[in-house]
């Protein structure tokens, strides 16, 4: 008896990690087609190819309903594509990866490295406030800096921090965290999504240097 339940732990165990790699794999190709679509398409080539992204989203999020990593790309897929989108018809996507990324931190919100944490609070601080959106700079702030904690070296957690930052004009700080992302290590199987982010870190630094140089001419104090 003990010898036949050992047996039976041990398939049940190897189904799971079959299934974990499952995921696994599947989350990966969904991140690298995102990053194909979101640094080399434009236009109504890219809106078709985030249409067809969100559906094969959403077929890996049914077949791993228990996978936080699966909603967390549904939701980066999602609030992409409302980014590129713009205005107020991508309130809706908005608030459905909203959806999707609170979901994923209730299943478990380190995740990723705390990727749900850092896109959640993106989308509060990019998104605007009531009554036309759920914008919270205060909820970004609090969401944004537990991702911190979590992936203290990452590019993105650093990367987008450091956007906060700048929109809520603490130039110096946002300095300091935009040169972090941009000295973070390099992710081996993901070079594309890798060059676009320091493309937008390096135009970030830019950015926040001629605000730092613009306020300090017009004051005289350095920011």
């Amino acid at each position: 008896m003990k010898w036949k339940q050992f047996t039976v732990s041990v398939f049940l165990l190897t189904l799971a990690q079959l299934s974990f790699a499952d995921v696994n794999e599947a989350v990966f190709q969904l991140q690298k087609r995102w990053a194909q679509v979101n640094y080399t398409l434009k236009d109504k080539a890219q809106t078709q190819a985030f249409e067809d992204l969100i559906q094969r989203a959403d077929n890996v999020v049914n077949h791993n309903p228990k996978a936080a990593e699966a909603y967390i790309w549904r939701g980066i897929i999602k609030s992409s594509f409302a980014g590129a989108k713009g205005g107020l018809g991508a309130m809706s996507l908005a608030k459905s990866a909203k959806a999707d990324l609170e979901h994923a931190l209730s299943i478990d919100e380190k995740a990723l490295s705390g990727s749900a944490l850092t896109s959640l609070g993106t989308l509060y601080f990019k998104v605007p406030g009531w009554p036309i959106g759920f914008g919270d700079d205060d909820k970004a702030q609090e969401l944004l800096e537990k991702a911190i904690k979590i992936n203290p070296n990452g590019i993105d957690s650093n990367y987008f921090y450091g956007e906060f930052l700048i929109d809520q004009r603490n130039y110096a700080k946002a300095e300091q965290f935009l040169l972090k992302a941009q000295q973070a290590p390099a992710r081996p199987d993901r070079p594309l999504a890798d060059k676009g982010r320091q493309d937008e870190i390096t135009a970030s630094l830019n950015k926040v240097r001629a605000l730092m140089k613009a306020k300090k001419n017009s004051t005289g104090i350095s920011f």
